[in-house]
């Protein structure tokens, strides 16, 4: 029997206005797993006017009581770990390690955004004014329009509200057509749980063919004050072409392409066991995933024949078994995708160096590929997917300029044993975050989070986060009568 979930607006449970609803698919099986209101726009209009009502409340209300919600809601989500584990499996095919990992870090950005609460915040600035105090203090935008994706449901459906409240705003979360109970719902019920008073958290779930219009009406809403969106590249411009347009502040976390630096004075057996992790972890539906990898040429055939080994032996399918890495893409369509990718840069001349052939439903086979031309569609965009392409380098000057041959720069990972040959080369990538000596995939709760050119702008995580859903305020304080010229 399906989940049945409704919205969430105001604090209560309430169906579409027009009673319509959308199913949410268990990528492995095909069955439906949950079915979900399908939210128009005077539903939009409904969330919005709950979370302006509930705005100045939340907003006044003394900063330990806020930071005790937030303290105890990361204890439940470390409390429900087998039933995220579940859901995630259900929703979006996700392995249960991947599923513990996501609660982990998930109940951290909570206890960092409890611990932002109570943090000391602005500045006293020196006045030219004679008996004057200045202060520039951070005070809260208003509503916040939140896109939660699939991906990492949990940390970034919780990545999409808990800097946003934390600094005193009220949210409206659109959820993901592929995880809206993991990324948005479950987020939703835990706060709820932990005392989070009605109407500061509202949730919308929609129909696929519904979204660009649900999107549109939130931010259009002179109520929502800045937009929050996690996501792909593409559908980024659009939110924030949208964001501009109303004059809103957005901060856009989006696509990457990329790379890991494999150095010619690299551990070889280290940066194989790195690289896997890099490229194939969540079957590598990850942001942050190592696309490229990119190996000094001495190096080259060591590491290919030993990262093609390993890559042969990761056993995938089936996200309950335990030994599975790579499980289910989040449908048969994404692994279509990236089929498609794989078949036409073999047919521009790539060579196939483990996995390719067609996926089994959702599932495909975790992939490494060589001599992948440029005009071939894969060199340029984003797998999201098991898929990466081993490239090989001559010097420095040549890792960086193709590591910088992307219109994305959000991580990048440079393995070697001699951290300052490593950090030469990392200043010179341009990207958001680099690793030294690691690989591309890491999130810390109190760390700047983002990345540049077309991966978007703004940072998540720590005093970054707080800073991006918060204004200055310059405030001055007179001791004494001015004096003024007439």
């Amino acid at each position: 029997m399906p989940l049945i979930r409704e919205l969430l607006i105001g604090g209560k449970d309430v169906p579409a206005v027009s009673g319509r609803t959308a199913e949410d698919i268990d990528p492995f099986t095909g069955e439906v797993y949950a079915t979900v209101a399908a939210a128009g726009p005077e539903d939009v209009t409904r969330a919005v006017d709950a979370a302006d009502a509930a705005f100045a409340e939340w907003a006044a209300l003394a900063p330990f009581a806020r930071r005790a919600i937030f303290l105890k809601a990361a204890d439940l989500v470390d409390a429900k770990r087998e039933e995220v584990a579940e859901l995630m499996a259900r929703e979006v095919g996700g392995t249960r390690p991947w599923a513990y990992f996501n609660v982990g870090l998930a109940a951290n950005f909570l206890r960092e955004a409890a611990a932002a609460i109570t943090a000391p915040r602005g500045e006293v600035l020196s006045a030219q004014q004679e008996g004057t105090l200045g202060l520039a203090v951070r005070e809260p935008l208003g509503v916040v329009a939140a896109f939660a994706p699939w991906n990492a449901p949990l940390i970034l459906g919780v990545r999409a509200v808990a800097a946003p409240l934390a600094a005193g705003n009220t949210v409206v979360v659109k959820a993901s057509e592929d995880a809206p109970v993991a990324c948005a719902l479950f987020v939703a019920d835990v706060l709820r749980e932990a005392g989070l008073p009605d109407g500061v958290l509202n949730v919308i779930t929609n129909a696929r063919e519904d979204a660009a219009e649900i999107a549109e009406v939130l931010i259009a809403d002179t109520r929502v004050r800045a937009v929050n969106f996690t996501g792909s590249t593409g559908v980024g411009r659009i939110i924030g072409t949208h964001a501009a347009a109303h004059l809103k502040p957005a901060v856009l976390e989006l696509g990457g392409k990329n790379a890991v630096v494999v150095l010619d004075d690299a551990d070889v057996d280290y940066a194989v066991e790195a690289v896997t992790f890099s490229v194939f972890l969540n079957s590598g539906q990850i942001c942050m995933s190592g696309d490229r990898i990119l190996v000094h040429e001495s190096l080259a055939e060591e590491f290919t024949r030993k990262f093609t080994a390993k890559v042969a032996s990761l056993h995938a399918g089936d996200p309950g078994h335990p030994h599975t890495v790579v499980g289910p893409l989040v449908s048969p369509s994404a692994a279509r995708r990236v089929a498609a990718l794989v078949k036409d840069a073999v047919a521009q001349g790539a060579e196939v160096l483990a996995g390719g052939g067609e996926p089994e439903g959702a599932v495909h086979p975790a992939t490494v590929l060589t001599a992948v031309p440029k005009d071939a569609d894969l060199y340029y965009a984003e797998a999201f997917g098991p898929v990466c392409v081993i490239e090989t380098f001559a010097d420095d000057d040549t890792a960086v300029a193709v590591a910088n041959d992307t219109e994305n720069g959000l991580t990048c990972g440079v393995i070697t044993e001699n951290a300052t040959h490593g950090l030469a080369v990392a200043r010179r990538i341009r990207t958001g975050i680099v690793h030294i000596n690691d690989q591309s995939v890491a999130d810390e709760p109190h760390a700047p989070f983002g990345g540049v050119k077309g991966s978007g702008y703004g940072r998540f995580g720590g005093r970054w986060g707080i800073e991006s859903f918060s204004n200055t305020r310059w405030v001055t304080i007179s001791t004494q009568h001015a004096h003024y010229p007439f």
